[in-house]
């Protein structure tokens, strides 16, 4: 999630606000964080103030910034103001990559997990459920994150079902380790949630269960592949994720070989460039691969899955180190506020099709980044 920090004046608890840069707005004026430069005196009702003027009255609540980041807010966005003067854009209007964050718990600690799991929390649904009625009514999609989500228990439904409420025209990304879903009851009452646009998202790592547990964590094989089975009984749209790394690229051709005879009814099968931090960084040495060095594997699991009628993609590759062939199963998949270009991408005629890289992979990436010179965008 994007951040800003500045200097609070009066912020004694966390505010949860959308943005506005409007003084105009008249209802519901404590549900709005102004955003307004050179303010010098307090607007009534606000929740808070963001503003680059010092001079503001330290009657307000208010947070001061350098000016030029004022203009990172949009009208519509939603922050979180701690008192410590960190600013978190919990939603963001122009973004395509907005997520509800259901809990930081988990029951895995895969071994390139960006983001690690922590082991106790204050529940986050009531929290979650005010951030949702706060996203503009015209959002396409939302992400449902974690951590594991379906650790909340029916918490989960209740969340869905107010995105569905709130939120009429949002397709819903689920991402779950699918490890509760081998739980029948658990299955059928997300499919009673009756979401016109819902997919689940469930990374599996190998057809060998020891290597698949290896990179999880846990001995949970069986149970993410039963946990599968199940929602496709229900007829859940379901997507599989594969993160590749040194543990994963050797068998992605066998790999993808399982997954069509095995798993038919899936909507999508994702092949996962990694994320170089949380754990992933821990475990560098053991994980790292350049992407370029594992071409061939991955270019045999695309293509077979493609041949059959599947829909493989790729995702967080720079179409640079692709095979030409398999370059148009790649997609933009990287989140906005974390997505950079290199350098080297300067030129690249098709550096606004390219995937980019994670800000936490400026030190590894492939050594074989170079730009593409004129090249014809539909033939990728």
């Amino acid at each position: 999630m994007r951040q800003l920090t500045g200097t609070t004046i009066n912020v004694n608890s966390d505010i949860l606000a959308k943005v506005t840069t409007n003084c105009s707005v008249i209802r519901n004026r404590s549900k709005y964080v102004l955003v307004k430069k050179g303010l010098k005196k307090k607007p009534f009702g606000f929740a808070a103030i963001i503003t680059d003027s010092e001079e503001i009255s330290h009657k307000a609540t208010a947070v001061t910034l350098d000016a030029e980041r004022l203009v990172d807010f949009h009208d519509g966005d939603v922050v979180l103001i701690n008192p410590n003067g960190e600013i978190i854009f919990l939603y963001e209007k122009t973004s395509l990559h907005n997520a509800i964050l259901a809990t930081e718990r988990c029951n895995h600690r895969c071994i390139m997990c960006p983001q690690p799991p922590i082991a106790q929390e204050k529940d986050k649904t009531d929290f979650n459920i005010e951030l949702i009625s706060l996203f503009d009514k015209s959002t396409k999609e939302v992400g449902i994150t974690g951590g594991e989500p379906t650790l909340i228990g029916d918490n989960l439904f209740k969340v869905i079902k107010h995105i569905q409420k709130e939120l009429p025209n949002a397709a819903i990304s689920l991402l779950s380790n699918g490890v509760k879903f081998a739980d029948k009851s658990f299955a059928m009452k997300l499919a009673q949630c009756r979401h016109r646009d819902l997919q689940i998202d469930i990374p599996l790592f190998s057809d060998i269960a020891e290597e698949h547990n290896a990179v999880v964590g846990a001995k949970t094989f069986y149970k993410t592949v039963q946990g599968l089975y199940n929602l496709a009984l229900f007829r859940q749209k379901i997507g599989l994720r594969v993160v590749i790394h040194k543990k994963t690229y050797k068998r992605l051709p066998q790999f993808a070989d399982y997954i069509y005879h095995n798993f038919p009814f899936v909507s999508q099968v994702a092949f996962i460039q990694m994320e170089t931090t949380g754990l992933a960084k821990e475990n560098i040495a053991d994980l790292w691969i350049d992407p370029y060095d594992y071409n061939e594997e991955l270019r045999q699991a695309v293509l077979l899955l493609a041949d059959r009628g599947m829909n493989p993609y790729i995702y967080n590759a720079q179409l640079c180190v692709l095979p030409e062939d398999v370059r148009k199963y790649a997609m933009q998949s990287i989140s906005d506020w974390k997505d950079i270009y290199l350098p080297e991408c300067e030129n690249c005629s098709l550096k606004g099709q390219c995937g980019g890289f994670f800000e936490s992979n400026r030190e590894h990436h492939s050594e074989h980044i170079k730009p593409i010179i004129n090249d014809i965008s539909h033939d990728i």
